[in-house]
């Protein structure tokens, strides 16, 4: 059965990348036709446009998809939850951040422009992504919870949050800290990282009016998702090519970055990784064989090469 699963998932994935890339193709053409200036619009689809698996908006889809929710709601959904998510990786990029040259396989955005209009297209996208999310196809009700949650996973408590604690453990803002313990490590990516892929399924629970146990498995799903997720990051890091991931390589060790491949070791990071896959699994015990995409899901975690 997992076989079959895998390849829908594959095939599915697929297309939700196609419908969610016309999707916000659309979106920032009517963003360029109002009164944006062209330089920024040009770098906002640079940031967005011709890349990413589009994991996020999958994972709110088929959320929403489990619980019966198949209008334009979680599509549209979808579209605000991956515009954040390219804000974030225009900052992260930045020279201040991560400092990086290449994302999916181009030159990130801080390189193509310049760094001042990097930092207005992150900006730009993270308004939008807000904007987008309230103009939600659903009940008042329904879009001021997702507004919320969203602004909670993206904020001081949760992504941002996250940055900040990812950076002070590279010792920049000369704390003299000890690195950071393994139980500081987790906190730190279920932050920076699982906060966000949580709020994706937890998004497509919203709209599809979970009840309160539905929602709570799914929750445990997308948080082991969202842990298993940013350790494989984290061993591709160290295992694959920068020409098959399409961006740089080798660079958490070098940066002193807290991972817990530094904490663990490669092969316990492996088993960890794992271990939360299973988990997430495990969490969808009480939903049928419709929910075998998102069961497919948390094996590519463990199986995906870039």
């Amino acid at each position: 059965m997992s076989g079959r699963e895998d390849a829908s998932f594959t095939a599915q994935l697929a297309f939700v990348a196609r419908e969610v890339e016309a999707a916000l193709a659309a979106l920032l053409v009517r963003a360029a036709a109002t009164e944006v200036p062209e330089r920024l619009a040009a770098a906002m689809r640079h940031a967005v446009l011709g890349g990413g698996k589009r994991l996020r908006p999958f994972l709110l889809i088929e959320t929403a998809r489990l619980l019966g929710c198949s209008e334009k709601g979680p599509l549209t959904a979808g579209c605000a939850v991956e515009l954040l998510h390219c804000y974030s990786l225009v900052h992260d990029d930045l020279p201040a951040m991560d400092d990086d040259d290449l994302r999916r396989g181009r030159p990130t955005v801080h390189k193509a422009f310049d760094e001042a209009t990097a930092i207005l297209t992150g900006d730009a996208l993270l308004t939008l992504a807000f904007e987008l999310m309230a103009a939600v196809e659903a009940d008042a009700e329904i879009r001021i919870e997702l507004v919320a949650f969203l602004g909670r996973a993206a904020g001081a408590a949760g992504m941002v949050g996250g940055q900040m604690l990812d950076l002070s453990a590279e010792g920049r803002f000369g704390t003299g800290e000890s690195p950071l313990a393994e139980k500081d490590i987790r906190r730190l990516q279920a932050m920076k990282t699982g906060a966000l892929l949580a709020f994706a399924v937890e998004a497509g629970a919203i709209l599809g009016r979970a009840r309160p146990r539905e929602r709570s498995s799914l929750r445990q799903y997308g948080e082991a998702l969202g842990a298993a997720f940013q350790i494989a990051d984290d061993i591709l890091d160290v295992e694959a090519t920068s020409g098959t991931l399409g961006k740089a390589t080798r660079k958490d060790a070098a940066k002193g970055k807290a991972t817990l491949v530094a904490a663990l070791g490669l092969e316990r990071a492996k088993l960890e990784r794992d271990a939360l896959a299973r988990r997430a699994i495990e969490a969808l015990s009480g939903f049928d064989e419709r929910a075998g995409l998102l069961r497919a899901a948390a094996r590519f975690t463990i199986e995906r090469q870039a």
